[in-house]
């Protein structure tokens, strides 16, 4: 009920430690406010009236007038504070994301594509204030999800991301980053970005890896690549059974770590590798971090004023001491 209320003046609650030294005050000072008689008998002064046991409400209703006072002086009010966020330089980022059959092997847990998938989604639910687009690539391109601010949509599209046979095989890294450039070129955002990630080398597709890496920078779009694979060797798919499932068996990863690094350098971003599950988190965190949006927060107060009832009650006790004084006890007082 009080969370949201303050005082303008506070220090003037200390006023309110008068008041238990009035009471001893009164305490000590009662016998003296009625001249003593003395007489042998008080036999035919008895009287039935509770009055004069009532005699001490009138200090108390003083006391809480008093108190109510020095309330009402402190100003007490209600706050409510309404917030208002302003972008002032939003990020627009595609993710192009490696989905040829590499990317089923097993050395991150529970697999490359479902390790990513996991830490994608984190990091897209950590960029409230940005728009994000999906593109994904094989052995050709497309766009799964355009740049959009409804990160449901964003989220709900990489959901459904699977290896897609009808793909052609091969990886094709020059399309798959044309394809991000393409989503990217018009866009009015500040920052432009692309997170490209690939497990395997350029192999296949109709257009050179370093020819896309031109048309970002041209279009003032940084790119920023990570290299999906362990050290070594990985169990990874290599051919088909007849019932559609994958034959899994140990093949050397190889990743063109010099043309990741390549496209990387030429738009003014960073190369990553991830070779593991921690190490993949880890760099989509130093990512997050690296883009920062900027955001200017407003904030509304809307104060409401409680100290007129405190006076109100206040007065109200007052005239009810007053008027009890006057009538029921005059005889007393």
């Amino acid at each position: 009920m009080f969370k949201n209320y303050e005082f303008v003046n506070p220090e003037l609650l200390w006023l309110l430690v008068l008041l238990p030294l009035a009471v001893l005050w009164y305490f000590f000072k009662r016998k003296q406010q009625v001249a003593p008689v003395q007489i042998s008998s008080i036999q035919g002064f008895q009287d039935t009236s509770i009055l004069p046991k009532l005699k001490p409400l009138l200090q108390v209703l003083r006391l809480l007038a008093m108190a109510f006072v020095i309330v009402a002086l402190a100003r007490p009010r209600m706050v409510s504070v309404s917030k208002k966020t302003k972008t002032n330089k939003g990020i627009d980022i595609v993710m192009a994301i490696d989905i040829s059959a590499s990317m089923l092997a097993k050395d991150l847990r529970p697999n490359r594509l479902a390790a990513l998938k996991k830490v994608a989604a984190k990091f897209i639910k950590g960029r409230p204030n940005d728009r994000i687009g999906l593109v994904l690539y094989a052995g050709e391109s497309y766009t799964k999800t355009p740049i959009t601010s409804d990160k449901s949509i964003v989220l709900g599209s990489l959901k459904e991301v699977t290896y897609d046979s009808r793909v052609s095989v091969g990886t094709a890294i020059g399309m798959g980053l044309a394809t991000a450039v393409n989503r990217l070129k018009d866009s009015k955002a500040k920052s432009k970005v692309i997170i490209l990630l690939t497990d395997g080398v350029n192999n296949t597709g109709t257009i050179d890896p370093k020819i896309a890496s031109q048309l970002a920078s041209s279009f003032g779009i940084k790119v920023y690549t990570i290299g999906l694979g362990t050290n070594g060797t990985a169990l990874s798919p290599v051919a088909l059974r007849p019932n559609g499932s994958f034959v899994f068996d140990r093949i050397k990863v190889e990743i063109d770590e010099v043309l990741l690094k390549e496209i990387a350098k030429s738009t003014d971003g960073k190369y990553f590798r991830a070779t593991n599950n921690r190490k993949l988190e880890a760099i989509y965190s130093e990512i997050n971090k690296l883009e920062k949006t900027e955001i200017e927060e407003f904030k509304f107060y809307n104060y409401d004023e409680k100290f007129r009832s405190f006076v109100l009650i206040a007065l109200g006790l007052f005239l009810a001491e007053v008027l009890l004084r006057l009538t029921l006890f005059r005889s007393f007082v």
